[in-house]
């Protein structure tokens, strides 16, 4: 009586078994294509961050020509070095939320109008708290063309410190270049910012100008990748043992099946 049920139950189990296979390989192929590219991205992670420890020590050079900013990229461009010339635009200044080794604060970016027309959003450094009403109000030095060494910065659009920005109240919680420079009518302004300053040559603030504090840039890079190309060897592994596991079980089930099918000797019993 049982015979019949069991042959049946042969096929779903096939198929099962097919359906599984599939499925466990096609797990384990992408999780093993996904920690590869992770270990790809932290190779070229890594070649990033020498280039740009070389590039943030050299020599500061001329800032790229107008006709080359619509090209410029971080990886090419990011912290690097440069010199300019320009006078400072008075009422062009917005301060920025910043948190720093001196505490809590603001950038104070400024734009920096170039001899052919061009704009530069400068961060300047930092101010302390208590000084944000004194530079929102504060004429910045007119006097003269102004000279400015710093790192040149990628934009850092929408907002920070979990923060929209909000220029209708003032309120900047990044260095998003094309919505200061809308906010501030600037007409021709460069994509990027300049950190005003080299990395260590942060002075004290001293009694009579040590505001804005310059050279206060943290040159730092998210490398996770080596983390995430673990993970997803881990879940490839899991995979292939958990395969083992599934195999040996259908192994045992089939046995168990096998055993309780009739044999070719077998007869049904007749019947008197």
């Amino acid at each position: 009586m049982d015979a019949a049920p069991t042959t049946m139950a042969v096929p779903r189990r096939g198929l099962r078994r097919a359906v599984l296979l599939v499925l466990g390989m096609a797990l384990f192929l992408g999780f093993v294509s996904l920690g590869t590219w992770q270990v790809q991205r932290r190779t070229w992670k890594l070649d990033l961050i020498e280039r740009v420890d070389q590039r943030v020590h050299a020599a500061p050079v001329a800032l790229p020509p107008v006709a080359q900013w619509p090209g410029i990229s971080a990886a090419q461009y990011e912290y690097l070095p440069v010199v300019f010339q320009g006078r400072w635009l008075p009422g062009k200044t917005v301060l920025t939320q910043a948190v720093t080794e001196l505490g809590a604060g603001f950038w104070v970016m400024t734009a920096l109008q170039q001899d052919d027309g061009a704009q530069v959003l400068v961060n300047r450094g930092f101010v302390p708290q208590e000084q944000r009403a004194q530079w929102l109000e504060a004429p910045p030095n007119a006097d003269g063309p102004a000279t400015v060494q710093g790192l040149l910065r990628m934009t850092e659009p929408g907002g920070g410190f979990l923060r929209t920005n909000d220029p209708a109240q003032q309120r900047w919680y990044s260095r998003d270049v094309a919505a200061i420079s809308s906010a501030l009518g600037l007409p021709r302004a460069a994509p990027f910012f300049v950190d005003a300053g080299l990395p260590g040559t942060a002075a004290a603030p001293s009694a009579v100008s040590g505001w804005p504090r310059a050279g206060l840039t943290v040159i730092r890079f998210h490398n996770s990748h080596l983390v995430y190309a673990l993970t997803w060897y881990g879940l490839a592994l899991m995979v292939v043992v958990a395969g083992w596991y599934v195999a040996r079980y259908e192994r045992r089930m089939g046995a168990r099946a096998a055993s309780r099918l009739p044999t070719h000797d077998e007869h049904p019993p007749t019947t008197p």
